[in-house]
């Protein structure tokens, strides 16, 4: 059976008259854009725009809720219970769910964001907190994660989880990223990046850092919008795919994505 591959990007992720990324022209190059809603980036009208944009390119929309960090764009280590995160969270699909309902789109999925997202990857009590909003938010959205924590805890609740790769960073030996403070965190060299996606999605495996080959499920594929030369770098992405032979479809569009509950 051939191989089908979901392409992701965070978008959205201006805020005021500051800009970062170049969304529109990242659009080309992926199935489904995981959209920021206000905490860590984003505000109402970029929120609008760029449900606006992914509509125009056929790409599948979903939330990007993360920590209430605009000034550490939400990479920051937060003491946030597990209360506060359920709400958080709750409150953040929530506001993205209106831009969709207004342009006639279904919201797909939600991912996390940053460090709430790898945090989740190990903390027990905050993972059951993202997935439990996300279920009582509707029970029908796909979860995407890079496994841990945060998605046995999806799983728990019969929520779809779509498994993720990130393109350009790399991974300890338990499967965690790198800490982007580390050297050697993000891979910068396009050559490189698109070998170890192809490699990685043929392989249904993440590879470390060391060189450990750690198998996992593929879903789908994060491409980052803010990096340097990161609009080059997803074209190359999507056309190293293609030649491979491997689809690009957007989440639960020719996927297969398994719903697993204990």
């Amino acid at each position: 059976m051939q191989q089908t591959v979901d392409i992701n990007c965070d978008m959205g992720e201006s805020f005021g008259v500051y800009r970062l990324g170049d969304d529109a022209a990242m659009m080309a190059s992926i199935t489904s854009a995981n959209v920021a809603c206000g905490f860590h980036a984003g505000d109402p009208k970029t929120m609008k725009h760029t449900v606006e944009m992914a509509v125009s390119h056929g790409v599948s929309v979903g939330a990007h809720p993360g920590f209430p960090d605009l000034v550490g764009f939400g990479r920051r280590n937060l003491a946030v219970s597990p209360d506060d995160a359920y709400a958080d969270v709750l409150y953040q699909i929530g506001a993205l769910q209106a831009f969709c309902r207004s342009y006639a789109v279904p919201l797909r999925h939600v991912k996390p964001h940053g460090q709430l997202n790898n945090m989740a990857f190990v903390d027990v009590a905050l993972a059951d907190a993202i997935a439990q909003a996300v279920f009582d938010f509707d029970p029908g959205l796909v979860m995407v994660s890079y496994g841990g924590a945060l998605a046995r805890a999806a799983e728990k609740r019969g929520l779809t989880v779509a498994y993720e790769i990130y393109a350009d960073r790399a991974y300890d030996n338990d499967g965690a990223l790198v800490p982007r403070s580390l050297p050697g965190a993000v891979i910068s060299d396009p050559s490189t990046v698109v070998e170890r996606v192809i490699s990685m999605v043929r392989r249904q495996a993440i590879v470390s850092q060391s060189g450990q080959w750690i198998p996992t499920n593929i879903d789908t594929i994060c491409v980052h919008g803010d990096t340097f030369g990161a609009t080059e770098l997803a074209a190359r992405v999507k056309a190293g795919l293609v030649e491979a032979g491997i689809l690009i479809r957007p989440l639960g569009f020719g996927n297969t994505l398994r719903a697993r509950s204990e």
